[in-house]
């Protein structure tokens, strides 16, 4: 049977984690390793995780953010899958990482993916944008696709081939290391056509129109370091694709 490890990257996250956490626990899939790795909450972040006894590890110290968050809790999984669960997103079912561990047994794949919904945050019955990941096509990230992170489960293994994230990157780094794993290296995917996670609506990398600026700017910047070129259109392509999520949502 087949180990899955959730990294779950909390800072000051009293407010939403503990859906976090429940999701995590209730899953139907017996063999799940969870790792809390906080970044030195100042409210009541790690008093909630102390409620939640199906944690196998905490870690707990100032970081240099989400991203070597990411990485700590990565070197630190011991499952044969990784999957990162952010501190405000949740499962759409208990029986999600079942579904994700059957993918893998069926396909002997490197990564399954699948779909993800973004939901308001103050109601999370309400779907505010849908984000279908379609199956990959090889090249598709020159025009402008990308899978969902939290939705994207590796094989442990997968990191050691490829590395971990790039901390240069700023809130850039998943896409990059998805560019990385899968269109520089090949990595062999499976896509579940499922709503796999929840995402409460807001994050960094879309709060404002600058930030989401300074983002694209980030994304070119994942091809130059791998150097890669993509067409002259695939950063514009990027943004679109968002917007065709909320209209079909």
């Amino acid at each position: 049977m087949m180990k899955v490890s959730v990294i779950t990257a909390t800072y000051n996250s009293a407010a939403t984690v503990a859906d976090t956490l429940r999701s995590v626990r209730d899953q139907s899939y017996p063999l799940v390793e969870h790792l809390i790795i906080d970044g030195g909450s100042k409210d009541n972040t790690m008093e909630i995780v102390a409620g939640f006894p199906h944690i196998k590890q905490i870690c707990s110290e100032k970081d240099r953010g989400i991203y070597d968050a990411m990485n700590k809790g990565v070197k630190r999984a011991t499952g044969d899958i990784v999957g990162i669960l952010n501190s405000d997103d949740f499962y759409a079912s208990e029986n999600v990482l079942r579904e994700v561990v059957d993918t893998f047994e069926q396909s002997g794949c490197d990564a399954v993916y699948g779909d993800l919904q973004y939901v308001d945050k103050d109601d999370v019955s309400k779907v505010v944008r849908y984000w279908r990941s379609g199956p990959y096509q090889q090249g598709a990230f020159k025009w402008g696709w990308m899978p969902p992170h939290p939705s994207f489960f590796v094989r442990h293994t997968l990191y050691d081939r490829c590395g971990l994230f790039n901390l240069d990157m700023k809130t850039a780094a998943d896409y990059e290391l998805m560019l990385r794993m899968i269109h520089k290296e090949g990595a062999s995917l499976q896509y579940l056509p499922n709503v796999l996670v929840k995402m409460r609506t807001g994050g960094a990398s879309n709060s404002s129109l600058a930030s989401r600026l300074k983002a694209n700017a980030d994304d070119r910047k994942a091809w130059d370091v791998n150097g890669l070129k993509p067409y002259w259109f695939t950063m514009s392509l990027k943004p679109i694709r968002k917007i065709t999520q909320f209209i079909f949502k």
